[in-house]
């Protein structure tokens, strides 16, 4: 296998590793390598997916669908295949992954070491949920595990971060899918009361919350809740892909911006709400028809805190976001969703509550910022999640997942020389005992 000196980062873009990365076409490269980190698409936003000067393996060029039962919806695909296009392929057979997060980018692999989530987690879970088996190179061999095969080991790898073998594939059951169109209804929240009130309430299979992160006062937590199924009405065109073909200057996420144009976006939605018809790409991954929509925040990148918080905590909420609206640094992308029961990894980030998530420009006043919303997730219970995470302290995320001893004993019985380690692993402290 070839292996080539490069420099790259995270989705973020704030934090950059130098070393050696090599793109395998076949899985029979990857046979008699040493225990070397892998990582997809680089979604993850900050050092989750990065090995300063060492080797990492970039996996997506193992993109291969393996197995598929049309009876079923059972799919086995190579970890490097994009979430999105298991979507593409087969929707059009009436199937559609079980579960997709915001990027149709992340990879089959990406999307298991993460645990991902997506818009539908109250009612069906985390991505891990609906994994039935995964293939790895575990302590040297490959090795096939499933729910009830190798169960401690299958739950320390959903959401494992990579810690305990290199994944190779992976089975899915995919969900039922009547065709390529979403009805969306759109509705408005005025302040942070009606807000939370209306994703309790909906009983749609996808809900989630656009939040004005710069309103204060009366309109604190305003923003627009989309509640939306499988529609087979005709599926509308996607819309065509742009791309942002620099970065941008520091003043286009100034604060006046940004508040008109939360403004504007907020006030696009009808009093009454209302109902229309997306494409399945549309509704699940919006932000993928701007490539490269990380050039917005200019050279030195941007930070994303993502937290959930229990649903008896909206006092701390509502600090949080005041907090964050006061400092003038939140962009428009912010996220409010409903979660629901743990996930089935050790290291799962979801927990019923209210996940919150906010992008930061890459400034020392967001940094700080970050770190007291850490501590105030912590302080109430809850968690950050890792996949986003550049800043938290070991001690506090250690805290946050009560698997997180077991799932350190798997991935030393897997990696005993520390060898799958990250950067992010190192600055936590994921893998020691003190």
């Amino acid at each position: 296998m070839r292996w080539k000196s490069d420099r790259y980062s995270g989705w973020g873009r704030a934090i950059e590793a130098e070393g050696d990365l090599a793109r395998p076409e076949r899985i029979s490269a990857l046979r008699n390598l040493p225990p070397t980190p892998a990582f997809g698409a680089r979604r993850s936003y900050g050092d989750a997916c990065l090995n300063s000067d060492g080797r990492a393996i970039d996996m997506t060029r193992l993109d291969r669908i393996l197995s598929f039962d049309p009876e079923t919806g059972l799919v086995e695909a190579e970890a490097g295949v994009p979430i999105g296009e298991l979507a593409r392929l087969f929707v059009p057979h009436g199937w559609i992954p079980a579960v997709m997060p915001g990027t149709g980018f992340a990879t089959l692999g990406g999307c298991i070491g993460m645990d991902v989530h997506g818009k539908n987690h109250h009612r069906d879970g985390a991505f891990g949920n609906h994994v039935t088996a995964i293939r790895l190179i575990h302590q040297g061999k490959a090795k096939v595990i499933t729910p009830q095969k190798n169960a401690t080991l299958f739950r320390a790898t959903i959401g494992g971060l990579g810690q305990t073998g290199l994944i190779l594939s992976a089975t899915l059951q995919m969900a039922p899918c009547p065709g390529g169109a979403m009805s969306v209804r759109e509705s408005r929240a005025a302040d942070l009361d009606e807000h939370l009130a209306l994703l309790d309430a909906s009983d749609a299979p996808y809900t989630v919350g656009w939040i004005d992160a710069a309103a204060k006062g009366a309109r604190l937590g305003r923003g627009i809740v989309e509640e939306a199924d499988h529609s087979l009405d005709p599926a509308p065109k996607p819309g065509k892909a742009k791309s942002v073909p620099f970065n941008a200057p520091k003043f286009a996420l100034s604060r006046p911006v940004v508040k008109a144009f939360n403004a504007r976006y907020y006030g696009r939605i009808p009093e009454a709400g209302r109902t229309h018809v997306r494409s399945i790409q549309d509704f699940f991954f919006p932000l993928d028809r701007v490539l490269e929509w990380n050039r917005l925040y200019g050279k030195r990148g941007f930070h994303q805190f993502q937290c959930v918080l229990p649903t008896s905590e909206t006092a701390m909420l509502r600090a949080m976001l005041e907090a964050i609206a006061g400092s003038g640094l939140a962009s428009p992308l912010a996220v409010l969703k409903r979660l629901g029961d743990e996930g089935v990894g050790l290291m799962s980030f979801p927990m019923s509550g209210y996940t919150l998530a906010v992008d930061f420009p890459n400034r020392e006043k967001a940094l700080g910022l970050i770190r007291k919303l850490g501590e105030q997730t912590a302080e109430v219970g809850g968690r950050v999640y890792l996949a986003k995470d550049s800043l938290a302290s070991g001690a506090t995320i250690k805290a946050m997942y009560p698997g997180h001893g077991k799932w350190r004993t798997e991935a030393a019985k897997a990696d005993p020389n520390g060898l799958l380690e990250t950067d992010l692993i190192r600055r936590l402290g994921l893998r020691s005992k003190t």
